[in-house]
């Protein structure tokens, strides 16, 4: 088990990885590790103390990303209805893939490799929908055949527009009527309506 950091050592890294999400978030896929460290205000050999490549810097700011997105739910749930908690992490989801346009060019570079961080990602994805969609089925307001796995191939179909100009607010009309279809037939079983005439 790794030791935890000293104090200065956990806020040397804390502030690479928010120079790091800083360039790469505001399109400058290729900074260079001189300047992302000097942006932190710590030496080069500082970086690499923590991150052995570049990729591993980048890796872990999108698995940042990631966790703080799937730690939503459990709060949403609390403050809203099971079907409004849904609305609002998939749109989340789409604010987060314009996120990722952002970082696209710098994920690429760990592409290449045998890291599980887009492996890792989906599944706590799929994870945090399944939460929502289990709730809104408990609660009678959303069907109960349909898992989170298949509603985030969903949204990556609608979010594979963001290539396209103004594909912001045309994925977020889509994403209304998928959640429209995954409110039909709520509270009853989903499985058998598709199956009857």
């Amino acid at each position: 088990m790794p030791r935890p950091l000293r104090a200065d050592a956990r806020r040397n890294r804390d502030a690479l990885l928010a120079a790091a999400r800083e360039a790469f978030l505001a399109g400058e896929a290729d900074a260079h590790v001189d300047e992302i460290a000097k942006r932190a205000g710590v030496a080069v050999g500082t970086l690499y103390r923590h991150f052995e490549t570049r990729e591993a810097l980048v890796e872990e700011v999108y698995r940042q990303e990631v966790d703080q997105l799937c730690a939503a739910p459990e709060q949403l749930l609390q403050q809203h209805a099971p079907d409004e908690a849904l609305r609002r992490f998939l749109l989340l989801l789409v604010e987060h893939s314009a996120v990722g346009k952002g970082m696209a060019i710098a994920l690429e570079s760990i592409m290449a490799t045998d890291s599980p961080v887009f492996e890792d990602a989906r599944a706590q994805m799929a994870g945090a929908l399944d939460q929502l969609l289990e709730a809104g089925a408990a609660a009678g307001k959303l069907r109960a055949d349909v898992s989170g796995r298949t509603v985030l191939r969903a949204l990556g179909g609608i979010c594979g527009m963001r290539v396209t100009e103004g594909w912001e607010e045309e994925a977020v009309r889509i994403t209304e009527i998928l959640l429209d279809g995954l409110r039909f037939g709520a509270g009853r079983d989903g499985r058998a309506r598709l199956a009857g005439p």
